[in-house]
């Protein structure tokens, strides 16, 4: 009888659902459970294939005669720095982020809540309560961190601490081939700043410190104004059939304010 190990990872496909995404659709999902001590490899493994981590599940779309998702990776090393880029880093060159543990606090959560309530009020995220947004932080099994934006205190350097309230968070996995945004907030009522913007453009410089060759962004679908925002960072690189490959020049995209 063939021996298989307890921690071999298992998938189930889940029942079809209205797609968030594209009106008039349905999907699915496949996912697996990231636990015990191979967690952190699994994740690798499964992000660079396209998978998403939402707390210990690993996913990716399995949608029937669809494949409008598809996963996105800024290339770090010859990133394109745009004057727009380059402005909005000098916008918020008084905020320094702080990169601390996967430890929910109440200031998080108001912001997070502020956030959703603005911005993504009509989400499949919008009923999250608090220990909905405790549990997205901390239950892991892998190597994962939250980035807390504040306004730069006094000689606070590249790592120093900042002061003043949390104006932006990202919840960020560490892998080894690069940092994987799975999910980042900001405050809304803060205008000019660009933060959704500033974020990604810091995990750009986080990743080169690092020695790290990727951002991953999750999913970029066509014809959802919410994500296009996405293809402005460039190169980047498409997950399809033959593997990873730089896609035609990006268009225009959204401002993520």
């Amino acid at each position: 009888m063939t021996q298989h190990p307890v921690d071999a990872p298992q998938f189930y496909l889940t029942a079809p659902s209205n797609c968030p995404y594209l009106p008039g659709r349905q999907e699915r999902k496949v996912f697996t459970h990231l636990v015990g001590i191979r967690a952190g490899g699994l994740n690798d493994v499964l992000t660079q294939g396209g998978f998403r981590r939402s707390q210990n599940i690993a996913y990716r779309p399995a949608c029937d005669g669809c494949r409008a998702c598809v996963s996105v990776r800024i290339r770090v090393d010859d990133f394109l720095w745009t004057k727009s880029f380059r402005r909005n880093l000098r916008i918020n060159q008084d905020l320094i982020g702080l990169e601390q543990g996967p430890m929910p606090t109440s200031e998080q959560y108001s912001l997070f809540r502020r956030y959703l309530d603005a911005r993504h009020f009509d989400g499949g995220m919008a009923d999250m309560t608090v220990l909905d947004f405790s549990m997205m932080i901390e239950d892991t099994h892998v190597d994962t961190m939250v980035v807390e934006y504040r306004l730069r205190g006094p000689d606070s350097g590249i790592s120093g601490r900042g002061r003043g309230p949390v104006m932006a968070a990202a919840l960020t996995d560490v892998l080894s081939d690069g940092l994987s945004m799975v999910y980042s907030f900001y405050d809304p009522e803060i205008e000019g700043r660009g933060l959704g913007t500033f974020m990604i453009l810091d995990h750009v410089r986080r990743a080169r410190r690092r020695g790290l060759p990727y951002v991953y962004l999750g999913y970029w679908v066509e014809g959802a104004r919410k994500m296009d925002y996405k293809r402005r960072f460039a190169p980047q690189e498409h997950l399809q059939p033959q593997g990873w490959v730089i896609p035609e020049p990006p268009m225009e995209g959204g401002e993520e304010d």
